[in-house]
Parts: structure tokens; C-alpha cells; sequence
């Protein structure tokens, strides 16, 4: 998992292949969860919290962005 102040210093790429990364991640672990009990029952909610926050941070920019373009 990422921390969050690991968010701001990766770039748009990286973001975008963390979050697909993590929601097939997220994805395998929600149908191997269907047949027998989990080995780390929390894994579902971290992964969540780490596609959260990129999301985040992909909105933040985006938005710090616009901004900048309504400026010039």
C-alpha cells in the first residue's frame, strides 16, 4: 500500500497505473473471497483506501489545473 504522501510525488502515469493495478487487485481478491475465507481480511478495505486516494489526488489536480487556466 501507499501512503498518501507518496500520492503527490508520482506522476500522472504512475497514478493511473496505480489505481488500475489496485482495482484489479481488488477485483481477484473480492472473487478468491467468494469460495474460502481470506487470508487478510482487511486487504479489501486497503485496497479501497489507496483507489480512494488516488482519486483524490487525480481531483486535485485536475482542479489545480483548471484553475491555473482560468488565471491566464
Amino acid at each position: 500500500m501507499t501512503k498518501k504522501e507518496n500520492m503527490t510525488t508520482k506522476t500522472d502515469t504512475e497514478l493511473a497505473k496505480l489505481l488500475t493495478d489496485t482495482r484489479e487487485a481488488l477485483r481477484t481478491e473480492r472473487f478468491s473471497a467468494a469460495g474460502a475465507r481470506a487470508k487478510d481480511s482487511n486487504a479489501a478495505g486497503k485496497f479501497r483506501t489507496t483507489i480512494a486516494r488516488v482519486l483524490t489526488e487525480q481531483t486535485a489536480r485536475a482542479l489545480r489545473r483548471s484553475k491555473s487556466e482560468v488565471g491566464k
